[in-house]
């Protein structure tokens, strides 16, 4: 599989298909040990060499099979990211209950927005001894949203320190959208970005700010929520087709449908254009999908190899629905 250096960081090289362990963490329905560590397998085989994961995702269970799964393996031979932010708190009280959070777990911990030092020390301590790996690749702000100021002026800081330090490797931010991307970006000393949703084949709003930057200042960025969390996930999208975790809108819909019919006159379907799509752009270093099983991963991969006509994104924006710009 074809691997990408970070630009300011030639050291830490991902593959273009990532794997996503969100699902890992028993994401909206439970996943076994053994489905998991099939799923990771099977990526392995396939050449899949960066995998992301979090303390957010199943309350660090996400971090536990992950670890678990690759600890065999040579460990200069792939990269691991997962991200700070969010410290999980023990919460006895509520082991009883499950996790309010999408995560079919027990709410045995509770998440506590932390971008201090302080907290930045103790999540990636936490994550090296949930992980059990010696070191973590690269480390991602999750979801800095409300929290700028706190961010930019303690957690980057700290995480700046850790890589000096060569404790990671690479720093950034993740998150849903691409306008305080661009701001890290243009503002903080980080190295990658990761993008969920905002730059699709269905929408391109981080070509406008986040991908200039990137690309201007030398910062990867790895795309993550590729299908638009649904809409973009299938041959031909049904009415109850998700975006944005929600019941997509009808005219979404219908347009991811005129996509996929552009895309089957090329010989190729909608999740496989979808994932060509955003590789074209030059700042693009990966592309994160999440998967819960071997059959996932093969699908993910399989359509990750398909070979797709530069004429296709030619038609589709004389069709109207792919700015000529991206």
């Amino acid at each position: 599989m074809r691997v990408r250096a970070l630009p300011r960081r030639p050291e830490v090289r991902l593959t273009e298909l990532g794997f996503g362990a969100a699902q890992g963490g028993n994401l909206y329905r439970a996943t076994t040990d053994e489905e998991f560590a099939s799923a990771v397998d099977t990526a392995w085989e396939a050449g899949v060499r960066y995998y992301d994961t979090a303390p957010h995702y199943g309350l660090g269970l996400s971090e536990r099979r992950l670890g678990a799964a690759l600890r065999h393996r040579p460990r200069d031979e792939y990269v691991v990211s997962t991200k700070v932010g969010r410290l999980l708190v023990p919460s006895p009280q509520d082991a009883h209950l499950r996790d309010s959070d999408g995560f079919d777990v027990p709410a045995s911990h509770r998440r506590v927005w932390d971008f201090s030092r302080d907290g930045v020390l103790r999540s990636i301590e936490a994550s090296l001894d949930r992980t059990g790996l010696d070191r973590i690749d690269i480390v991602y702000l999750h979801d800095p949203d409300d929290h700028w100021e706190w961010a930019v002026t303690e957690a980057v800081p700290a995480l700046v320190e850790l890589r000096d330090q060569g404790v990671v490797g690479a720093i950034g931010a993740g998150m849903n959208q691409a306008e305080m991307l661009a701001r890290f970006v243009r503002e903080a000393d980080v190295d990658v970005m990761m993008c969920a949703g905002r730059y699709t084949l269905l929408e391109q709003g981080a070509a406008d700010d986040l991908l200039p930057a990137a690309e201007s200042r030398g910062v990867g960025v790895v795309i993550a929520g590729v299908y638009n969390s649904g809409l973009l996930s299938r041959d031909r999208p049904p009415a109850d087709a998700v975006y944005n975790y929600q019941q997509a809108p009808a005219e979404l819909i219908d347009r991811a449908r005129r996509i996929a019919t552009v895309c089957e006159t090329y010989g190729v379907t909608l999740p496989q254009a979808a994932l060509a799509f955003v590789r074209r752009h030059p700042a693009v270093v990966s592309t994160v999908v999440g998967v819960r099983n071997t059959s996932q991963v093969v699908e993910a991969v399989r359509r990750s190899e398909a070979v797709v006509a530069e004429e296709l994104w030619d038609a589709l924006a004389v069709a109207g629905l792919l700015a000529t710009a991206h």
